[in-house]
């Protein structure tokens, strides 16, 4: 294989136009070295192949002679700008035609999404008033079991005190009555009930009493029963530690905290603490009682965590 011959003077004259050299002479031999306009035409009806800066190869040698183009090099030159201009303008008229097509596809693209958005936010505004609803709804079923906790708790705690029930409850209160007659001799006389209450009663209306007497400073309050809570369970975890079972009632962290309130001092007598010589509360070590302290810490913990504890206060008789 060799390369063809191909007219010299085209060649150069392709050349001159800034044709590379291996598609100037491809173009001269593929048009059959006739003139310059065939090659130019067969170059922009080519231009897009892969080998057309590729060298042509021939089997055989070939002379070709063309027309000397001298006499027509300044028409072709124009012809040439001619058919560039109008390969030129072609390309931008497909590249306007596809950015129209880009622009509608954007638009239409566009459209679609604020579509989607909008179904979206219906949606979510749909979702959002059954949600609301729904939270309406166990708010109000929430209401009604604390109102009948209420209701419950107020008639176990009649019930307990051995006061009458007020009104029909869906709770048989346990009352116990110990009974004792007015006049023995009197045939049919009133039986009066006499109220005893429980250590663990008399704690929670301890408590109670404290929270409704300093009702406007319950930041106190919080503190003496933490205050109280800390001293039971230290007593409970080292019944035989002396100083977790002695508290100076001089001292200035106890006076501030839960000596001030006499509510305070009776509760830590009822957990089984005794006043020593006017200067101490002191719990012996066989008085330690862990089922009382046990209830004593229910009952604090109940006094700070039920936001309803305080509101039904009652009289209690002490007793064991």
């Amino acid at each position: 294989m060799a390369v063809p011959e191909v007219n010299k003077k085209l060649l150069g004259e392709l050349e001159e136009m800034g044709f590379p050299q291996a598609r100037a002479s491809r173009a001269l031999h593929f048009s059959g070295n006739s003139s310059i306009e065939a090659a130019i035409s067969w170059i922009v009806d080519r231009e897009n192949d892969t080998d057309i800066d590729e060298m042509p190869l021939v089997p055989v040698e070939i002379n070709i002679e063309g027309s000397d183009p001298s006499c027509i090099s300044e028409e072709v030159k124009l012809k040439s700008q001619e058919l560039r201009d109008g390969v030129r303008k072609n390309r931008e008229e497909e590249e306007k035609k596809l950015e129209r097509n880009r622009e509608k596809e954007r638009i239409r693209a566009g459209k679609e999404l604020q579509e989607a958005k909008r179904m979206n936010e219906e949606n979510e505004r749909k979702r959002y008033i059954v949600q609301r609803k729904a939270d309406k709804e166990e708010k109000r079923r929430a209401r009604e079991r604390i109102h009948q906790k209420l209701q419950q708790d107020k008639a176990e705690r009649r019930g307990r005190l051995g006061l009458p029930v007020e009104g029909p409850s869906s709770v048989k209160p346990a009352t116990s009555f110990s009974y004792e007659r007015k006049n023995s001799d009197q045939v049919g006389s009133a039986l009066l009930p006499v109220i005893s209450a429980t250590k663990g009663e008399q704690m929670r209306e301890c408590l109670r009493s404290l929270k409704h007497q300093h009702m406007g400073d319950d930041t106190q309050v919080k503190r003496a029963f933490q205050t109280l809570l800390i001293y039971v369970r230290n007593v409970a975890n080292n019944p035989d530690d002396e100083k977790f079972r002695k508290i100076r009632l001089s001292n200035p962290a106890f006076r501030n905290r839960v000596g001030k309130f006499k509510e305070g001092v009776e509760f830590l007598e009822f957990c089984g603490f005794e006043i020593i010589g006017g200067e101490f509360l002191f719990l012996p070590r066989d008085k330690v009682d862990m089922a009382l302290l046990t209830k004593a810490w229910a009952a604090l913990n109940s006094a700070l965590t039920n936001p309803f504890f305080g509101l039904l206060s009652r009289n209690v008789v002490t007793g064991d």
